[in-house]
Formats: structure tokens, sequence, C-alpha cells
């Protein structure tokens, strides 16, 4: 990884614009820093998907932990679990998600949203207009359907990378909304 101080100033301030937010370093920052141009575009669409949703926050990050608990992302489940737990106000809900998605304690609506996250997941090929039709019959509108499959997408990619090059969540989001 790069000294902080050899980095380009826009993505330094960048990190040191979440440090501040999240009090301190997310090491994925740390990480992807290590190629400029690869970690404006990762946290600008990562960006553009969390603050651009429909859906709502615990929503997104439901998804992310059901399907990083299907890839087996050691870092997107420590930290995207923190943010389970304090966008959904439950303690357990992660543990639940990365374990077993289908008995965790969530709506009807919500588990069909996983459902069709997950199964983007192992079986892209097996996701047809009729996992769509269902969605859209629970009440998710077109926007909130593409949004599923766009954070699907995305963190499928994360969680490549993040085992591939074996990032380590900070020890801050083992006990964050405990």
């Amino acid at each position: 990884m790069p000294e902080f101080e050899d980095l380009p100033p826009d993505v330094r301030k960048r990190i040191a614009d979440e440090t501040e937010r999240a009090g301190f370093t997310p090491n994925v920052f740390a990480a992807l820093a290590y190629k400029p141009a690869q970690f404006r575009a990762f946290v600008d669409y990562h960006d553009a998907l969390v603050e651009e949703t429909d859906l709502d926050r615990a929503e997104v990050e439901m998804i992310v932990v059901a399907v990083s608990g299907r890839n087996h992302c050691y870092y997107c489940n420590v930290a995207h679990g923190a943010l389970v737990r304090l966008y959904a106000d439950d303690p357990q809900l992660a543990d639940q998600l990365v374990a077993n998605y289908r008995q965790a304690d969530v709506s009807d609506e919500r588990l069909l949203l996983l459902d069709v996250a997950v199964k983007l997941t192992e079986r892209p090929d097996a996701v047809t207009s009729e996992d769509l039709d269902l969605l859209a019959e629970a009440g998710y509108s077109q926007s909130e359907i593409w949004d599923v499959g766009a954070i699907t997408a995305f963190f499928n990619l994360s969680n490549r990378m993040a085992i591939f090059a074996d990032w380590r969540p900070n020890d801050e989001f083992h006990t964050m909304g405990r």
C-alpha cells in the first residue's frame, strides 16, 4: 500500500473525509489506494449505489451481507455486518444473514429481495423476468429492482477483490452496533 503522503490530493481528501466520518480509516480505502484510478471508480460507484437508491439503507446492507455470506468474504461480512446492525438497529440480524439469510428475521418482501440477490450471485443465468416480476408484485419499484441487481453485482466484484487481496476488516467493525 502506498504511503498516504504519496497519494494524489483528491484520494487523500476522500480518505481523510471517511476517516473523520467513521472515526477510523476503513482498511478497504488503504487497499484500494494502491491504484488511484480504480479507487476513484470504486468509491464513486459505491457511493452512487448506496446514496442514490430508493431502497432503504438497511436493505442495501442486507443485500451486501447476504451476498458476502454466500461468497465467504470476511471483510464485507464484518464491515457491512456492522452497518446492518446500525441501520437495521438489530444486533443479531447481520449474523443471521451471514450464516443463512433464509433463516434471518426479515419480512417476506425482504426475504424475496435477498433470494433474488443470492440467486444472481450463485446462478446468474437462472435469474428470469419472473424473479423481477415477483419483486414488483412485492411492492418494489423498477428503480429499486434495478438497484438490487446493481448492488449485488458490485459487491460480488468487491467480495472477489477482498478475497483475492486478503483485505482484513478493521477491529472497530467487529463491535459496532452490538
